[in-house]
């Protein structure tokens, strides 16, 4: 059997992608939406 190396990175390695609602105008569409699927799940539950 092949030993397995264990090996260790930085949080910064590791990293999945980086901040995209750097813009005041991304974070409102993004909280928009957001709070669009709550109120449109709410007004199916009570439909």
């Amino acid at each position: 059997m092949a030993e397995k190396q264990k090996r260790t990175f930085s949080g910064r390695d590791t990293s999945q992608g980086y901040i995209v609602l750097k813009t005041p105008l991304r974070r409102a569409i993004f909280i928009a939406g957001l709070a669009g699927i709550v109120i449109v799940s709410l007004l199916l539950a009570l439909a």
